[in-house]
């Protein structure tokens, strides 16, 4: 019989650790992040007309290259929707994750966990094993975060793989200065899961400002393309910090905004002048969403 396999899962914020969960780093290095998924979706669909005949397919709402996970969540949908149903969510994420591993993505498994699970969660990474922990901050810290943390789109695409390239190399070379980006990235990530744990906003501040401290020892044209413009935001007080939402070098950019009266205009006035389009959000507590229907066409 005709049948159809709807599969939609989330995108995701990189709050804190990004960088530590590469193989190359948490192979003889502990990694950790800290991520939330987030209302933005990759939707695939596998059918099966009455002949046996498949189609697969799948699209995107958000470009890829914006920063946000887009890549991984692509094949954790799509391995969703060719897997038996009763596939495990953290089976799914590995799955995609060695499907662009063989592609050549030299990139960690954050995102692939993040589409598969949803939610808050707290990943720690050693070697090829992943340990996970749900994290569920009250209604009134969510409220705060989705207030206070803004997404903006540059329009400038990354394409994390060749940023990852030259931090790597820096970094089998034995450069110091990566090699203390990447603790400092590490310590963040610590931060940012006492923080969420506790609800504590001033913690997620100094964590995410700790982030761009780890980020400029790794590479200051990571965080480049949104210095200049979010710099004078910081300095009048309206930006409390600032990140990458992705390895950097363009995407999208999280800025946690000052909560003063004038912030979100001050904000919206000079990032609109960039050129830069914002991202409206709100924190995904689902991951894989899998529907299974007859086909009727």
């Amino acid at each position: 019989m005709a049948k159809r396999i709807t599969v939609k899962v989330p995108v995701r914020i990189d709050l804190a650790g990004g960088w530590t969960d590469v193989p190359r780093y948490c192979n003889t290095h502990q990694g950790e992040v800290v991520n939330v998924a987030i209302n933005h979706y990759v939707t695939a669909e596998h059918s099966t007309d009455d002949e046996r005949k498949v189609n697969v397919s799948y699209q995107t709402e958000l470009p890829t290259g914006c920063g946000l996970g887009t890549s991984g969540a692509m094949n954790v949908a799509l391995v969703s929707a060719i897997c038996d149903e009763n596939e495990p969510p953290e089976s799914v994420a590995e799955k995609a994750y060695q499907i662009e591993a063989i592609l050549g993505n030299t990139g960690g498994r954050q995102d692939q966990w993040a589409s598969a699970f949803g939610g808050f969660q707290h990943l720690a990474f050693d070697g090829e094993s992943v340990r996970r922990t749900s994290l569920v901050p009250s209604l009134a810290f969510r409220t705060w975060l989705e207030k206070h943390l803004l997404l903006f789109d540059t329009g400038l695409p990354h394409v994390s793989g060749e940023l990852h390239q030259a931090v790597w190399a820096r970094y089998d070379q034995g450069d110091e200065k990566t090699t203390e980006g990447l603790l400092e990235l590490h310590g963040a990530a610590q931060k940012m899961h006492v923080s969420v744990q506790n609800e504590n906003q001033e913690g997620f501040a100094a964590a995410l400002r700790q982030v761009m401290k780890g980020v400029d020892l790794l590479d200051l044209d990571l965080h480049g393309p949104f210095r200049t413009i979010l710099g004078p935001l910081e300095h009048r007080g309206h930006v409390v910090a600032w990140k990458a939402m992705g390895a950097g070098g363009g995407g999208v950019v999280g800025i946690l905004q000052s909560g003063k009266d004038e912030a979100l205009q001050s904000i919206d006035a000079a990032l609109t002048s960039a050129g830069w389009t914002p991202v409206p959000w709100a924190i995904e507590d689902n991951g894989i969403q899998r529907r299974e229907s007859l086909n009727h066409e």
